[in-house]
């Protein structure tokens, strides 16, 4: 409280003046009072300022995203709410229209779009892109875009459209990130002011809920769980540094000894001799300290539930783990709800499903199992799923009937499903190509969903015991600012001609120079640039104690360097190098051997061989050289990384300008040119600024521009991992003559994603290997060898297989067969049959209006506007909103 008169009256009019703001308007409306770091990122945005927020899950950061809405609606303008998976985009789409109405919220989705032209319009991140390179009319009188988990942006496949969006928002937008605690924030934050203006980052690290990390093992199927807390209980103890808990350590010893004898007496038993028994009690203790017994997944939850610590999510890194984990908690005869929360369950699963999907659907996808398990309280939530039975999942774990959720960690993204307690079943997972380790970032992610704000006063996060589990590990991964975010974003095709559609070739350049990825690399590039003018100062010393009277001894040096290159390195380059012929192979030796003799003769003849210091001085010299050698290195270094982006930018341009997508534009040195041509001419020969193939300077012309050909506009339509390849093979014909469900069979390769062990196909197509489809894939295989042969000639990733291997499956689907028909002999599962099946839907539909543009696919566009028709049916066509 003010102690005098001055300072009452001041904090008086303070109260005063907040009493006018939005920022109080909306918090009066709110049934909850506002945490310090949601008061300030909301004054900050009315105050006009960019917004970057990073909390923990659970924290309450989408209260200062829905005051960006809140703001848009007093001013009358338009406020855009990106995430970054459809799931989120339809739980934010019923969210808000439950607060403003269903006329003044729209939704766009990749398959969906509600109300479009709302004031109020949730999207995923993609569609808002898509939007900014066609100039769409939507985006008039924008003034706020929310990005929903901005962290995202470190995805490697899709994290590069998050830097796209940023980078292209009109200046009078404002930007509100929803970030987690990621180490290097502030980082990212400068980043986003140097792009968008000012920006006001606000970061807490504090949970709204505490959390209680705890580490679940059990001796053997016939004792109970026991559940150990990680850490040591003790007030006094530092809680930025707490210590691991000796009771936990003490009692997995014990667990390890009782693992050793249990299986010792047992395989002693099978060894005859005295001296085979020794021999293996000696290994016993080191082959058997991993031994101890696993806790069984429903013994787990029935502890949990013993220790009314329900409902929880369970994450098991496997879609058939968390299948199996279901069945093992029915076969237990596990019950978590009660008679009438199953008969509450029954009723809203019924009126989910109504209309939704045919008879024949639910039975492929066991629906009445499902069903059965969700009324005793537990479900599975992966990506294998189709969407409406995770949806299902989620409302009934929302409103507290469903206990139990075992999920893959695809449920840790952003959806709102928070429990009192989090299981973690192993610190590793399969990443696709082998066992890796959990992250921190991961751990927290995972962890963040526990402790329901406004019900638990404390959440859990559980570990179960498991083989080679450590204490130190899980405390480790339970750190606060866990991983740094990192930029994935990399020129692509597509956005190669969107920037050249809208602007020219250096402002392209300087365009893609202000992305997140090229600022890292600048931020690094410092430290060489320090290490530079060190060895430039080092080797301006050397020169200093070698200064010759005789000759300049640098140069001197020089010679001695080339010969000894030439002598080793590239003598010995030669002779590992592959000739065309004998002939070509012995005229580069030739080459080599009289370049050799020159730089003998210029050693030989230098007037500082007649200096009678010079022993002295190639004591200096030799020094000079190797830091001249360091030099060459950290410059070469240094030079990668500033500019690498746009360097990455011009060798597209130029495989773009080989296929023909874009045309040089030169300014001819022989006609004249108009002043204002002569001026960009100008403008753009800056010395030293053309270092590639692309920005050629001859006698006749230079190249000072690009200009989109037919074919560019077409590809400024193609938004694909594999744009370039399906606009080859629209270029060069490989789809012509094909009916609807074959032309989705061979689309059906640029967005299928085998999981593994699957995909490829078995070359067996519809039609046999004579028919349409096996003549289109083999010829799309060749549109595609081509684009990847110049991507490495230029030094770019080369582009992805092809994978035929739901060919078949979509042509039967095309043709009308069943859901059930067209699984009937495959491992697909119904989510990924149906998500695949969307994404080339998607894509379809790009090359149905790719027409428009380009007239050699005119006909094409036709068929492709069936094929739309024909795979867009039934369970595929399920959008998932009301």
């Amino acid at each position: 409280m003010p102690d005098n008169p001055t300072q009452r009256y001041a904090a008086f009019r303070k109260r005063q003046t907040h009493a006018q703001t939005a920022a109080f308007r909306f918090a009066s409306k709110l049934p909850f009072e506002l945490d310090r770091f949601q008061e300030e990122a909301i004054e900050a945005l009315e105050a006009d300022d960019n917004v970057l927020v990073a909390a923990p899950t659970g924290s309450g950061k989408t209260v200062v995203a829905d005051f960006a809405v809140f703001l848009a609606q007093e001013h009358n303008v338009k406020a855009f709410y990106t995430t970054p998976i459809k799931a989120l985009s339809n739980q934010k789409y019923h969210d808000l229209v439950e607060v403003f109405g269903e006329d003044h919220v729209g939704l766009l989705t990749g398959d969906t779009s509600i109300n479009a032209e709302a004031d109020i319009v949730v999207m995923t991140t993609e569609v808002l892109r898509n939007m900014l390179y066609e100039h769409s009319t939507t985006l008039q009188a924008l003034r706020y875009v929310v990005l929903d988990e901005v962290h995202y942006l470190s995805d490697r496949f899709r994290g590069p459209v998050w830097e796209e969006v940023i980078i292209h928002l009109p200046p009078s937008v404002r930007v509100i990130g929803l970030s987690a605690t990621v180490s290097n924030v502030e980082d990212f934050s400068d980043w986003l002011q140097s792009v968008r203006g000012h920006t006001k980052l606000v970061i807490t690290e504090n949970r709204p809920v505490p959390l209680e990390q705890h580490v679940i093992v059990q001796s053997d199927d016939h004792t109970p769980p026991e559940l150990i807390d990680l850490y040591r209980r003790n007030a006094n103890a530092d809680t930025h540094q707490p210590k691991l808990n000796p009771q936990l350590i003490e009692r997995l010893d014990q667990l390890d000894q009782q693992a050793a004898r249990t299986h010792g007496k047992a395989q002693e038993r099978k060894h005859s001799s005295r001296h085979e028994r020794n021999a293996h009690r000696r290994n016993q203790s080191e082959h058997f300290a991993n031994s101890r017994h696993v806790p069984r997944r429903w013994a787990v939850v029935d502890e949990l539930d013993y220790e009314d610590l329900l409902p929880g999510i369970y994450f098991i890194f496997s879609r058939n783990g968390c299948d199996q984990a279901v069945e093992q908690c029915m076969n237990a005869g596990l019950e978590l709800t009660s008679a009438d929360e199953a008969q509450r369950i029954r009723g809203i699963v019924d009126e989910m499903v109504e209309g939704q999907l045919s008879r024949d659907d639910l039975k492929t996808l066991r629906f009445s199992s499902f069903r059965f398990a969700l009324e005793e309280g537990f479900a599975a939530h992966h990506a294998g799923m189709v969407s409406l039975f995770r949806q299902i999942v989620e409302r009934l774990f929302e409103a507290g009937l469903v206990k139990m959720v075992f999920a893959t960690e695809t449920l840790a993204l952003g959806i709102n499903m928070p429990a009192r307690c989090v299981v973690v079943e192993k610190l590793e997972k399969f990443n696709g190509i082998g066992h890796v380790s959990l992250t921190p970032g991961e751990f927290t992610q995972l962890t963040g969903r526990a402790g329901r704000r406004g019900i638990d006063s404390i959440g859990h996060a559980v570990v179960v015991d498991h083989r080679d589990f450590v204490p130190a590990t899980a405390a480790a991964l339970a750190s606060k600012r866990v991983y740094p975010l990192h930029s994935s974003f990399r020129p692509t095709f597509n956005m190669a001609v969107n920037l050249l559609n809208s602007s020219d070739y250096k402002t392209a350049r300087m365009t893609l120079d202000h992305s997140f990825a090229q600022w890292e690399a600048n931020e690094s590039a410092w430290q060489l640039e320090s290490r530079m003018d060190t060895l430039a100062q080092a080797l301006h010393g050397y020169e200093d104690a070698f200064a010759c009277d005789h000759g300049d001894f640098a140069e001197f040096m020089e010679i001695r360097m080339r010969l000894s290159d030439a002598q080793k390195h590239e003598r010995q380059e030669l002779k590992h190098k592959r000739f065309r012929s004998e002939k070509s192979r012995s005229r580069a030796f030739r080459e080599l051997d009289q370049r050799i003799a020159e730089l003998k003769d210029q050693e030989r003849h230098h007037p500082c061989r007649e200096c009678p210091d010079l022993t002295t001085h190639l004591k200096w010299g030799h020094r000079w050289a190797r830091e001249k050698k360091e030099l060459e290195r950290v410059r070469d270094r240094y030079e990668s990384r500033t500019g690498s982006v746009a360097r990455q930018f011009d060798h597209i341009c130029e495989i773009l300008n080989n296929l023909g997508y874009i045309t040089p534009e030169y300014a001819d040195a022989v006609s004249p040119l108009t002043p204002a041509h002569h001026d960009k001419v100008k403008e753009l020969l800056v010395p030293g600024r053309f270092s590639n193939s692309a920005d050629f300077v001859d006698d006749a012309h230079t190249m000072v521009n690009y200009a989109l050909t037919p074919r560019g506009q077409m590809l400024r339509r193609i938004y694909s991992e594999q744009d370039l390849v399906l606009a080859q093979m629209i270029v060069d014909h490989d789809l012509l003559g094909l009916s609807a469900p074959e032309l989705a069979a061979v689309v059906s390769s640029l967005v299928y994603e085998a999981r593994r062990g699957e995909g490829g196909g078995d070359g067996n197509f519809p039609g046999g290997p004579e028919g349409n489809v096996a003549i289109a894939v083999q010829a799309s295989l060749g549109s595609r060898a081509h684009v990847s042969m110049l991507c490495e000639d230029y030094g770019l990733e080369p582009v992805k297989e092809l994978d035929f291997g739901m060919s078949q499956i979509i042509y039967e689907w095309a043709k009308g067969e069943t859901l059930s028909y067209v699984l009937r002999n495959t491992e697909l599962t119904g989510g990924d049959f149906v998500r695949n099946t969307k994404r080339l839907a998607d894509l379809l539909t790009q090359i149905a209006q790719v027409g428009r543009f380009f007239k050699d696919a005119s006909s094409l566009s036709k068929v492709a506007e069936q094929a739309v028709h024909d795979v867009n049916r039934g369970i595929v066509a399920y959008s998932g909103v009301d």
